[in-house]
This record gives C-alpha cells, sequence and structure tokens, in this order.
C-alpha cells in the first residue's frame, strides 16, 4: 500500500473519531444490554471493548514511546507500507462476510464479569490514539519502528502499527454491533 502520510493519518483520525462516537453511544446502553451474548461461547458487547483496551493497553504506551524517542525523523510525503504490516492490518480490516480469527488467551476477556468502566477505558484510550495521531504528522510513518504484542522481536513501521490498532478496533466494533443487533429483543 502506498498513500501520501497525511492522507493516511486523516483517514486514520476520522475512522478513531468515528470509534470513538460510537464508544459514547454504547455508553448510554444498560451493563444488561451490553452483556447480552448471542451464544454461550461469544463474545459481549462489553468483552469486545475489553479486547481492545488490553491491545490498547500494549500499543498506546509503545506508539508514545516511539514517537517520543524518534523526534530526529521528519514525516516524508509518501508512506510505503512493509510487507508483514500490510498483511496484519489487510488481515484485521472486517470483511463483508467475517473472518474468524483465533485470539490469544492473555486478550481473550471471555466471561469476565466486566462493567461500564470498560467502556470508559475505550474512550480514554480513542482520545489517546486522537492525540497521538496528531504526533505522528511531524514523524516518519516509515523510519520509526515500532514493536508487536505478540513478538518483541518482530518491529513494524510506525505507519503500519497505527493502522493494525485502529483496523482491530473497527473489526471488534464492527463484532460489537452484530452482537447488540443479534440481542436485541424482538418488539
Amino acid at each position: 500500500m502506498k498513500i501520501k502520510a497525511q492522507q493516511l493519518i486523516s483517514d486514520l483520525e476520522a475512522l478513531t473519531q468515528k470509534h470513538l462516537e460510537y464508544a459514547v453511544f454504547l455508553n448510554n446502553k444498560s451493563k444488561q444490554e451490553l452483556s447480552l451474548k448471542a451464544n454461550p461461547q461469544s463474545w459481549n458487547t462489553l468483552e469486545c471493548l475489553e479486547h481492545l483496551n488490553l491491545y490498547g493497553n500494549f500499543y498506546l504506551p509503545e506508539i508514545e514511546t516511539r514517537l517520543r524517542n524518534n523526534k530526529n525523523h521528519p514525516s516524508k510525503e509518501l508512506f510505503k507500507s512493509g510487507f508483514l504490516g500490510n498483511y496484519f492490518a489487510e488481515s484485521l480490516w472486517p470483511k463483508e462476510k467475517g473472518s474468524k480469527m483465533k485470539t490469544f488467551k492473555k486478550t481473550d476477556p471471555i466471561n469476565q464479569n466486566l462493567d461500564k468502566q470498560v467502556i470508559e477505558n475505550f474512550i480514554s484510550q480513542q482520545h489517546k490514539m486522537l492525540s497521538l495521531l496528531k504526533e505522528a504528522r511531524t514523524a516518519s510513518l516509515s523510519k520509526i519502528k515500532t514493536s508487536i504484542s505478540i513478538s518483541k522481536w518482530i518491529k513494524l513501521k510506525l505507519g503500519d502499527t497505527l493502522r493494525v490498532v485502529i483496523y482491530h478496533n473497527e473489526r471488534h466494533l464492527k463484532q460489537a454491533e452484530r452482537i447488540l443487533k443479534e440481542t436485541q429483543p424482538i418488539l
């Protein structure tokens, strides 16, 4: 994928703003509505958001640290995605038919007793992401490298990491939306 760096940031800001607005919408739902499951083996809405929070707990500090430690890399006009980063980002983008992916045990919140604080945490993380995206406008999305949650040995370009995190959010917010539709009582 090749894209102007500033356009990529703008696109990711728009998605993050949409995620923030949806989280505010969810915060107006009752805990009971947010805890309903389509089936016992699946996540409920709060579990979807907690899963995202768990990843955010790793990626947001990682992105912030890398941005703050690499001020000497000015922004480039064009961002060219790396092979692995593009693969991860594209695989996380929600597809029309939906493809299931196995999650790691440490990021699987199934059957936890969660409350609406999960949504507040997610909202806070989205504000932080918007702040980091603003900071990324003056950084090199290609030269700055970040670790990934599954291996400290693999590094992705900052632009790819931002895509991975935000596309992952999109994937699970779409899942949360489907869960709410499936669990709504028929009137």
